[in-house]
């Protein structure tokens, strides 16, 4: 799967991330799904920053009201859930074994944006089905 992201959509997930340092900051997105030459390719629309509601560095939680208002909003601009994004304050940009036990949705992209090396956050997107990751084709437009 290859996934696009626009550029102010990641730097909005950074700055949010950044400020919520120590604890994981969290969201939704959201977009289309389309064929390109054979292709398949997630277009992300829309970011939704949510509260994490367990104000941990280790885990996140999103906020259940948060949650289904920006599901609300999704359909009012006919976007399709496409997964959610958090952050890794001090690991790496990789699954955790809990980001795997969680990832309910075997259709859906995880995006992690690692802050471990402060100079240089990385943002990668990850399809989970079980303890099995696969790591998709993040593009920044």
């Amino acid at each position: 799967m290859k996934v696009t992201l626009k550029k102010s959509d990641y730097e909005l997930i950074l700055e949010n991330a950044l400020s919520r340092r120590p604890e994981e900051a969290c969201g939704l997105i959201a977009g289309r799904d389309v064929e390109e030459n054979g292709v398949n390719v997630r277009h992300i629309e829309k970011v939704y920053l949510l509260t994490n509601t367990d104000h941990s560095n280790e885990h996140f939680t999103l906020d259940p009201k948060e949650q289904l208002q920006a599901v609300k909003d999704m359909r009012a601009n006919g976007l399709k859930p496409l997964g959610n994004w958090h952050s890794h304050p001090e690991s790496p940009s990789r699954p955790s074994d809990e980001d795997k036990r969680l990832a309910f949705d075997s259709s859906a992209s995880y995006m992690i944006l690692s802050l471990m090396e402060e100079d240089k956050p990385v943002l990668n997107s990850f399809h989970i089905v079980g303890t099995e990751s696969e790591k998709e084709e993040l593009i920044i437009l």
